[in-house]
């Protein structure tokens, strides 16, 4: 394991022995006022005058708007203003979400509320906006709204046929995007393999399922024009120039603040039409409007996605070689393209990913996204991770029981060699360096394998079937501009962060990327403690303010420590230049014989304590007449950092599970998880563990449990906790946890992202799992979620 202490820049002091930070399992010092109940969620914030918004929302998947009938419900107690989309449009801009770097993509413009038609059960038709949130909920239940039902589009599979409607008729056809990819000899191939497996995959739509829903508060101050947007939201940056677009501001005249934030998981990197709405009916009505969606109506408004038809298969010979893989992937995305980022992102990163670990030399692939009536899909925790590796690696086991061999020893001989990097894989994506190799010796040792599969062949012979599952994952992290600056949407890449030193000698941090539950706030203050040179209860840490922390791109893709974190190190490196420079002024020494730690400027030679912060930090303050004449005391810095060495880094690792499945119930029941994460320099190894453990908790939901289901008109059947299902505790197995080390050389930190990677890996291992479990009955399932009824039906019991 690399120690702290390798850090390009960072030098453990020989003298004092100083403990560092990084590397370290540090408790989140900034978590306690939460355990006391003292954070600050949009809920909680309560401003003078301010009025409540609920919106009245479709009830069909497809309808045309007749005549509203508001005079009723706007004559209700407390009633402030009723506000349909005619009147939101003079205000508020539609929009087209497509990105010019996926061509040939197209979408419909969208409006903050439907004018004319509205497409997917939930769409925002009319505001109603009261004193109170009861209020504005009785009022609602007056506005008529006179509609008539239209034909929808509810199944992908016919979404382009010639006799299903389209949705928007300017568009010509239901295709959103569509992309082919085709390399090697991969007929050639496939003619000639002595193996070839084949499977058709089936994801179900989930959704986030946060524990604070979405909600804003727009307070827009008339006298200086000045908009300012309390938002529980992981990119205040992007939403402050969203909002200048749309509403016709320029950026100093909006202010976004992410306080604490509930949990987001990608649903919260969206702008969403009631956002917009909430915002525009602040500035019509010239006073704070807030808006909380309720547990209902988020599952039918908060984005949706994994819904996939993916048709796969591999070809290998008899030496156990990966030849090829060839996938057809079928993805509906809703009515509408997601504004910023675009719901065709999801799957073009299925198309780069699928196969991705793997040294095979033939690829195709064919995408297809089509446009329906339920609720739109875009960006959510993984954005097709899960979708590509269950692909991968369910092919990866039915061609190593083809070929009848061990799949773990199939997956060695096939991944891409840890010496073989820096290199390309097949789809084109460039790929820094990873670690397959050592992850997969790492967990063979650690589940003990051998044993387990002779355990599992004891038991099988007494009836109880039990399986083993693997899935070698790669993730993309840090994404350089080349993700979404070359397609033409205006979301940073960068972020920055300005370190500043009080005069008592408290550091603090301001920086864009905000805490959403994970631990960035934790890692930043072990990151500047180390790089000023302080002990970590004299770091504070602001995030999540567009008035006060350096643009940056917020928290998405597993980039708040390998590029905010960068960013947080670059500036703590440089003030601690700053600060022995000046205690150099101040003592008259030279500043290569004075070092910084633990709030204290020490001889280097002989660790000597010479001068606390707090005296460099009066000085620097309050009594610069007493330094050299043109001496510039800067004890505040600001650094900003952009990864542009490679399109993305890759991080990777390897998932195993262990389950047993009872033929008789197709009960499934969890017994071990283990996973081998390389998510390169382990800043913090309890945060990141915890935050493997998590994610890959999410992923299990979506194999297992997690599913929007809709009936035959477009109606979603099971929006609520009451229905939909979500992991519990109680069902979890342990879930062991070990790291392999391989810093980027992209950045000075060497950290890649954990995030997201556990929730890759998860759903695929289950799944591998449980086909393992059924091999003795030549019985597959590889519709997710992995349900008692599929597995019944596969082993034809129902």
């Amino acid at each position: 394991m690399n120690k702290p202490s390798d850090l390009k820049g960072m030098v453990l002091d020989p003298v004092t022995n100083d403990q560092r930070y990084i590397g370290h399992s540090e408790p989140r010092h900034g978590a306690r006022r939460l355990l006391e109940g003292q954070g600050t969620y949009i809920d909680d914030i309560q401003l003078p005058r301010m009025a409540h918004v609920v919106f009245w929302r479709s009830p069909v998947a497809h309808m045309k708007i007749g005549k509203i009938h508001a005079e009723h419900a706007s004559k209700m107690p407390g009633v402030l203003a009723v506000v349909d989309g005619v009147q939101m449009a003079k205000i508020c801009k539609p929009w087209v979400a497509t990105l010019g770097h996926l061509v040939g993509m197209k979408s419909a413009p969208q409006h903050a509320l439907a004018i004319d038609r509205a497409c997917w059960q939930g769409e925002p038709v009319v505001a109603v906006v009261a004193e109170t949130r009861a209020q504005a909920e009785d009022a609602l239940q007056h506005v008529d709204v006179e509609w008539e039902e239209l034909p929808a589009v509810v199944s992908m599979e016919t979404a382009l046929d010639s006799d299903t409607p389209v949705i928007h008729p300017e568009l010509g056809d239901n295709l959103c995007f569509t992309r082919s990819l085709d390399v090697g000899n991969v007929d050639e191939v496939f003619a000639t393999a002595d193996v070839v497996a084949e499977a058709t995959f089936g994801f179900g739509r989930h959704t986030g399922v946060t524990l604070e829903p979405r909600c804003q508060i727009a307070d827009y101050n008339p006298g200086d024009r000045r908009l300012t947007v309390y938002h529980s939201q992981q990119a205040p940056h992007m939403m402050q120039d969203l909002y200048c677009r749309q509403f016709g501001l320029s950026e100093s005249d909006v202010h976004v603040i992410c306080k604490d934030v509930g949990g987001s998981f990608g649903i919260k990197v969206h702008a969403y039409p009631d956002d917009f709405a909430t915002v525009g009916l602040a500035m019509m009505l010239e006073r704070p409007v807030k808006f909380v969606a309720d547990r209902l109506e988020s599952f039918t408004s908060d984005i949706h996605a994994r819904e996939h038809r993916i048709k796969g298969r591999i070809a290998a010979n008899k030496a156990g070689d990966i030849l090829a893989f060839e996938i057809d992937d079928l993805t509906a995305i809703g009515p509408y393209s997601m504004f910023p980022r675009t719901s065709a992102i999801e799957g073009n990163q299925v198309v780069n990913l699928v196969g991705g670990p793997y040294k095979h030399q033939n690829y195709r692939a064919q995408l297809n996204v089509v446009f329906q009536n339920k609720t739109p899909t875009c960006q959510y925790r993984g954005v097709g991770h899960p979708i590509a590796c269950a692909v991968t690696e369910g092919l990866v086991d039915l061609a190593a029981q083809k070929l009848q061999m061990d799949p773990l020893e199939f997956r060695k001989r096939n991944v891409i060699p840890d010496d073989a990097y820096p290199c390309s894989g097949i789809s084109g994506i460039k790929l820094e360096v990873l670690s397959h190799e050592q992850c997969l010796r790492t967990i063979e040792k650690m589940m003990d394998y051998s044993a387990l599969r002779k355990e599992q062949a004891e038991l099988r012979k007494k009836g109880i079937y039990r399986g083993i599952g693997f899935a070698t994952l790669i993730e993309l992290t840090n994404p350089s501009p080349a993700f979404y600056g070359v397609g033409g949407a205006r979301i940073a890449s960068q972020d920055g962060a300005t370190v500043r030193m009080d005069p008592s000698g408290v550091i603090s941090v301001l920086i864009g990327v905000g805490e959403q539950g994970q631990g960035t706030e934790g890692i930043y203050t072990q990151i500047a403690a180390d790089a000023v040179g302080v002990s970590i209860d004299q770091v504070r840490v602001v995030t999540g303010d567009t008035d006060v922390t350096p643009y940056g791109g917020g928290t998405w893709a597993s980039r708040g420590a390998g590029v905010g974190g960068e960013a947080v190190l670059l500036a703590s490196q440089a003030l601690q230049e700053n600060i022995i420079k000046l205690a150099g002024a101040i003592l008259n020494r030279p500043v290569t014989e004075l070092i910084a730690r633990r709030g204290y400027i020490l001889d280097k030679a002989t660790g000597e304590q010479l001068m606390p912060f707090s005296e460099v930090g009066r000085v620097g303050y309050f009594r610069t007449d007493t330094l050299p004449a043109g001496f510039s005391a800067d004890l505040m810095v600001t650094r900003h950092y952009t990864q542009k060495e490679y399109p993305f880094i890759f991080t990777n690792g390897v998932q195993a599970s262990y389950v047993e499945v009872d033929p008789e119930t197709g009960f499934v029941k969890l017994l071990k998880h283990w996973a081998v994460e390389d998510c390169g320099r382990v800043i913090n190894p309890m945060l990141v563990n915890e935050q493997v453990r998590g994610a890959i908790v999410q992923g299990i939901g979506g194999v297992l449990f997690e599913e929007c289901l809709y009936d035959e008109s477009g109606l979603l059947r099971n929006g609520s906790m009451a229905d939909y299902l979500v992991p519990m505790a109680n069902e979890m197995p342990d879930i062991e946890v070990a790291h392999v080390e391989t810093p980027t050389q992209s950045s000075k930190l060497g950290a890649k992202g954990a995030g997201e990677a556990g929730t890759a890996g998860a759903p695929g291992a289950v799944q591998n799992a449980i086909n393992d479990a059924l091999a003795p009955f030549n019985a597959t399932v590889f519709d997710q979620p992995i349900t008692c009824e599929k597995i019944l039906r596969a082993l034809k019991k129902i």
